[in-house]
């Protein structure tokens, strides 16, 4: 279908964006604006300790009601919807029962570190790089494989219904896409590739689910979606529901979705998501850049039958949801917003660092045996200190990330200069850490007008497929810079920091042992 195929009333692209704490849905005009916006969080299940889990039902009746909510509010009918793009929560596992249309147990979720002992045992004497020249990532307890392996081994009569066939896998991407497509009633079963290459399970050149590897984790070949690209219609919304007839039509892993609606489509180009984690990706072009510095070599999108594009990611697991856990758990702020007011009513930190690692560190340490502190406490040192490193936390994590980025660039031969980086996220709002992120990397911060680039990524990928928009052009087109942040802090004051930070790093490791994971 061509853009003046399309009949003048289809004015929107809908976007849903099932996240890792809530699902949303976007309506997005043809100039990337948003028109309404519907959004519902779901609980966050923590059984044990290192366990993270969501309802999959909880999420599919919210995403739902958050496309309802969102139309409502636009006055807006399945009828003006060009297409609809989903993007989501990656490396969050569902395994549901194709006859009954219901999961077998939760979604275990990326940030869930119970199958450790599963991939120590896959990896044995090779470790943890088994499978790392073939999927670009080490074997880690952050992706879909070993979460699939766990519930096939400990839910009672699991296994059996797999090897029968009844049982299917996806990320939440192919839990909603499957939903809305009908279901039991024919329910698509596809997944993208920027979402299969987040499961240890598909080949990174090829594009194809590896066999070898899935007998390696017990997981049946019948389970595993189709693998499609980033653009296309992959079905149509179920008849009589809110979308009835409207085409799916692109599918975005929620940072790839990022890094697409920011418009990075050169190689060298990056952008930083400041969300529940802390996410960097880097465009390294049409050939994939094996890290040998604890980056992920990932797929950045394709574009129907374009060739794909690839990036290398540092993901790191807390951002966000620390300064979740000063309001919730220690009770230091009220609300987010009042972070930043903290964080500036005072010069420094007093000396005092917080390094995160509530689920031991990821990229680019990868240590499962770490565990957060707080390091340099003095009798000085108040709540605001705290507030103030806890937010500086977030931008040492990315100068690491970033300083591995460099090494396999130049490693690779392929050494880019960054010359920016484009964020977007919630916590893109607090200006103390943009100023402070911009200082650590010495490049600019650039933060768009629209900072929903997440659901606007997704929503491209879609447009494109049906001619809504024309192509990557469209998307260039339509980003505009809202602020940007330059770096401002002397050059031996940055140094000086952030070898404190590796130092404070450095403590975090091998807490954990069999008698700490009793407590």
């Amino acid at each position: 279908m061509t853009k003046t195929e399309l009949p003048e009333r289809k004015k929107y692209i809908l976007s849903i964006d099932q996240g890792t704490t809530s699902s949303r849905a976007i309506l997005f005009t043809k100039a990337g604006e948003i028109k309404s916006v519907g959004q519902l969080e779901h609980e966050q299940i923590f059984p044990k300790a290192g366990w993270v889990e969501h309802d999959p039902l909880e999420i599919w009746k919210n995403v739902r009601q958050a496309v309802g909510e969102c139309l409502t509010k636009a006055e807006v009918n399945h009828h003006e919807i060009a297409a609809v793009g989903i993007t989501n929560q990656r490396e969050t596992a569902v395994v549901w029962d194709k006859t009954t249309g219901k999961p077998i147990y939760n979604a275990i979720v990326w940030q869930d570190t119970r199958t450790q002992k599963i991939c120590d045992e896959l990896g044995g004497e090779e470790g943890a790089g088994k499978y790392h020249d073939i999927v670009g990532l080490n074997l880690a307890t952050y992706f879909s494989g070993p979460k699939i392996k766990w519930i096939l081994d400990n839910v009672e009569g699991a296994r059996e219904k797999a090897e029968a066939g009844d049982l299917l896998f996806g990320n939440t991407d192919t839990w909603v896409l499957w939903n809305i497509t009908g279901g039991v009633n024919g329910g698509v079963h596809v997944t993208d590739v920027t979402n299969a290459s987040r499961t240890l399970l598909m080949n990174i050149k090829t594009l194809e689910w590896d066999e070898s590897i899935a007998a390696d984790m017990s997981i049946p070949m019948s389970m595993l979606p189709e693998i499609k690209s980033s653009s296309e219609v992959y079905g149509y919304g179920r008849k009589k529901g809110l979308l009835n007839g409207t085409p799916i039509a692109g599918i975005l892993g929620d940072q790839q979705a990022a890094t697409f609606g920011q418009a990075c489509f050169e190689k060298g180009m990056a952008k930083n998501t400041y969300g529940t984690g802390n996410f960097m990706l880097m465009n390294t072009g049409t050939e994939p850049v094996i890290s040998e510095n604890g980056l992920l070599t990932t797929v950045a999108y394709k574009l129907g039958d374009a060739d794909p594009v690839y990036a290398l990611e540092g993901s790191v697991a807390v951002s966000g949801s620390l300064i979740q856990w000063l309001r919730d758990n220690l009770h230091m702020i009220d609300n987010a917003a009042e972070s930043e007011e903290l964080a500036t009513s005072v010069e420094n930190t007093g000396g005092a660092y917080v390094v995160p690692a509530f689920s031991g560190l990821f990229a680019p340490h990868w240590r499962s045996d770490a565990r957060g502190v707080i390091v340099g406490l003095t009798r000085y040192v108040n709540r605001a200190h705290i507030v103030r490193a806890a937010l500086e936390a977030t931008a040492f994590q990315t100068r690491e990330v970033l300083d591995a980025m460099n090494a396999d660039a130049e490693a690779a031969g392929t050494k880019v200069s960054l010359g920016e980086v484009r964020v977007d996220g919630g916590m893109t709002a607090n200006e103390f850490l943009m100023q402070f992120q911009a200082d650590l990397l010495g490049v600019p911060v650039i933060r768009p007008k629209v900072i929903e680039t997440t659901a606007l990524g997704a929503a491209y990928a879609a447009g494109i497929a049906v001619g809504f928009w024309d192509g990557e052009q469209d998307v260039i087109d339509n980003w505009a810079e809202d602020k940007r942040w330059e770096p401002a802090m002397d050059q031996d004051e940055v140094e000086r920091q952030y070898r404190l930070w590796k130092k404070a790093v450095a403590r975090t490791l091998e807490w954990v042992d069999e008698d700490v994971e009793q407590d």
